[in-house]
């Protein structure tokens, strides 16, 4: 882990294959939903992403910026379906028969936690089942898009005043962090969604991503859907969590786990592909 906060999870964060871009399949938008939502048959709600282009990374004038954040233009050639939301436990409950949070009195609408990314794709692989299709967790550039909503500053809503565990008035209004969490994970969607209409994208719980670590910084060259192209042994995180200060839950703020690893400050999210003809 790059992070001091995080060195204690180096040591305990078997790696999978990465994503097959050729095997994508998804939905059309719903018309009959608000802004072409989708919600599945568990309850799981996700919002339309847009195609487009976006300035990956963060500038050099960022407070909290890390040295492998170097700007470069990104372009997400395919709109998409996010969760708008964490998986909670509930959700996971429904999939998978069982409850592996450390925060279980949070409630069935907290984030599940404490799910290696190995186990991740175990429940993937049985929602597909049940479903049908074929969800899977964002690349890191789709996850920073999307947290992004079509902002350049630090958070989706605004820019970052405060690095570490205090009051950062655009994160308090859209996050949980060390400085409003009180150690411990809170129900989803209980802070300000961004443009997009996506909540807890800074904050609550780490997030799993599909692309394995290699360790080093992008480079400034352009790039249209990225994804890590080698296996690797390590798994990209993104969001930042409950206990972390304010700099970790940067839009433009990576991190990495083993793929194994399970704790209660990482989760994740879904994506859905949108493909024309697509059927539910």
């Amino acid at each position: 882990m790059k992070k001091m906060m995080l060195a204690v999870m180096a040591a305990l964060c078997l790696a999978a294959s990465p994503l097959a871009a050729g095997e994508l399949q998804g939905v059309e938008p719903a018309p009959g939903e608000a802004g072409g939502a989708y919600t599945n048959s568990l309850g799981m709600l996700f919002k339309p992403v847009p195609a487009g282009t976006f300035l990956m990374g963060s500038p050099g004038d960022e407070a909290g910026r890390d040295m492998d954040e170097s700007l470069h233009r990104v372009t997400i050639s395919q709109r998409f379906y996010i969760q708008a939301t964490e998986v909670t436990q509930g959700q996971w409950q429904a999939v998978m028969g069982s409850n592996p949070s450390r925060f279980t009195l949070c409630g069935p609408d907290c984030p599940v936690e404490t799910v290696s990314w190995d186990e991740v794709q175990l429940f993937i692989n049985r929602l597909n089942l049940r479903t049908g299709q074929n969800y899977r967790l964002p690349t890191e550039a789709e996850f920073e898009y999307a947290a992004r909503a079509g902002a350049s500053t630090a958070f989706g809503n605004g820019g970052i005043t405060e690095t570490a565990c205090d009051y950062d008035p655009v994160l308090d209004a859209m996050g949980w962090y060390c400085y409003n969490a009180g150690e411990t994970t809170h129900p989803v969607a209980g802070k300000l969604a961004n443009g997009w209409g996506l909540y807890d994208m800074h904050g609550n719980v780490w997030e799993w991503c599909a692309d394995a670590w290699d360790g080093s910084d992008y480079g400034a060259v352009p790039a249209t859907d990225p994804v890590s192209p080698t296996p690797g042994e390590n798994r990209v995180i993104r969001g930042g969590s409950w206990e972390n200060d304010a700099w970790f839950t940067r839009a433009a703020n990576r991190d990495w786990c083993k793929p194994f690893y399970r704790n209660d400050l990482v989760g994740f999210r879904l994506v859905l592909p949108i493909i024309k003809g697509g059927t539910r």
